[in-house]
């Protein structure tokens, strides 16, 4: 059987599939093998995307941020998020964190088209 933390992590991760799949984003799915040497983000789907969810008491945006960059970079997708759930809050008020160098990559992307 899982941790309470475990479950409450992989709870988090499908919600925000299912909010993204009802928003828009249909190929959305949580991925499995979290943890592997391989790792590649909590969730699939979103085409040149790792999303890594967080669902902690404690925040640690630097340390997320660093395993996202990772997990980018074994998947070779082009931009890496962290979706962190909001205490006592909706999923669809999670917060969203990258890093300035992350953001400014998808501002500039959205200049070209």
């Amino acid at each position: 059987m899982a941790s309470p933390q475990a479950r409450k992590g992989s709870t988090f991760e499908r919600s925000v599939a299912t909010y993204l799949r009802e928003n828009g984003h249909r190929h959305c799915e949580r991925a499995y093998g979290a943890g592997r040497p391989a790792d590649v983000g909590d969730l699939n789907g979103i085409v040149g995307w790792t999303l890594e969810c967080k669902n902690h008491r404690s925040i640690d945006l630097a340390g997320w941020i660093d395993e996202a960059e990772a997990e980018r970079a074994n998947g070779k997708r082009g931009f890496a998020a962290v979706i962190a759930k909001r205490r006592g809050k909706a999923t669809a008020q999670s917060y969203v964190v990258m890093s300035l160098a992350t953001f400014a990559r998808v501002l500039a992307e959205g200049d070209e088209s």
